[in-house]
């Protein structure tokens, strides 16, 4: 009985390590997340002490979220990352009684009501910007990316750097799916320091769909279950979708490393990092949740987005009930 435990437990133990890695966080100057260092004891702690906010600033007002294009995409892919950004703020009114992408966003507002300013947040697509001939070429390290992330505006707004299934970025695939932090901005005001956010994700498809495009492809560690139909018919630009929800989670949370976190600033439990491997109600270790499927391609989905998309988002961190949020 004891080695059956001891086996149930490890197994456990590995799933969660994957999860986590779908939605590793970090940041070139405040934090970088680690998550194969992270102990397992920060899972399973009261969740009702989770997320404490630290006094920093919170992104408000109006802003744009710019899309840096680095790679080879097609214009179908661009389209399904583009829609989801407009998702973001858009519900239609023939959806309105069907769980979204904006319902799902909505619960990143209840951590701007609980701080002092009560600040809110207006966010849309912005710019996109295309670099197809890889002008950094196909290996990128860290101050590359926000270099990349440089490109886009930076004022009220926060830059998204996308590399193509064909660009290798340090610690992809090893420790990380993708990151959010915070990097200087240039002013031509003398005396006017600030700093923007951005956000990298990479496309997995080729190089590790097994842990940052779960549960659309065959996990590499863990319970073993088969994979799931991703809604776009695209396993490495439906996970990007997922880790860029959970990073813009972040984002809007915790945008410079000192607003709602728990654990330590060099690798932080987020909104979204603070439930991993949960995407709809019944998830356990190795499975998603109960989640909607599409009658005709047999897609599985938990919100619907502009333009008759589905996509699957992970749950948040509900700060008004201390539990994950699911919208099915």
């Amino acid at each position: 009985m004891a080695s059956s435990s001891s086996s149930t437990q490890l197994i456990l133990s590995l799933f969660l390590v994957v999860s986590l890695f779908q939605v590793s966080l970090a940041s070139s100057r405040l934090f970088q997340v680690s998550l194969a260092t992270r102990r397992l004891s920060e899972l399973v702690q009261d969740q009702s002490q989770l997320l404490k906010y630290h006094n920093g600033p919170l992104l408000n007002g109006k802003i744009a979220i710019n899309l840096i294009w680095y790679g080879n995409f097609k214009p179908a892919q661009k389209a399904i990352v583009s829609d989801f950004i407009t998702s973001l703020s858009s519900s239609s009114p023939a959806q309105s009684n069907k769980p979204s992408v904006a319902t799902w966003w909505k619960t990143t507002e209840k951590y701007y009501h609980l701080t002092s300013k009560k600040s809110s947040l207006s966010i849309a697509l912005g710019k996109q910007i295309s670099n197809e001939k890889y002008s950094l070429g196909k290996s990128l390290t860290n101050k590359q990316i926000v270099k990349l992330a440089s490109l886009g505006d930076q004022k009220n707004a926060i830059n998204v750097v996308l590399t193509s299934a064909d660009v290798a970025v340090d610690g992809f695939c090893m420790n990380r799916c993708g990151t959010h932090g915070a990097a200087s901005g240039s002013s031509h005001i003398r005396g006017k320091n600030y700093k923007f956010a951005y956000i990298w994700v990479g496309n997995s498809e080729t190089q590790c769909p097994g842990l940052c495009a779960w549960p659309f492809h065959q996990p590499l560690y863990g319970p073993q279950s088969p994979p799931l139909v991703a809604p776009n018919n695209d396993v490495g630009l439906d996970g990007m979708v997922i880790n860029l929800a959970s990073l813009l989670a972040g984002t809007a949370t915790n945008p410079f490393g000192n607003g709602y976190f728990q654990g330590p600033a060099e690798a932080p439990l987020e909104a979204a990092s603070a439930c991993p491997g949960v995407y709809a109600k019944g998830a356990y270790p190795g499975y998603a949740g109960d989640l909607l499927v599409d009658a005709t391609t047999g897609a599985s989905y938990n919100a619907n987005g502009a333009n008759g998309r589905k996509y699957l988002v992970p749950a948040l961190f509900d700060p008004s009930t201390s539990t994950c949020s699911t919208l099915v």
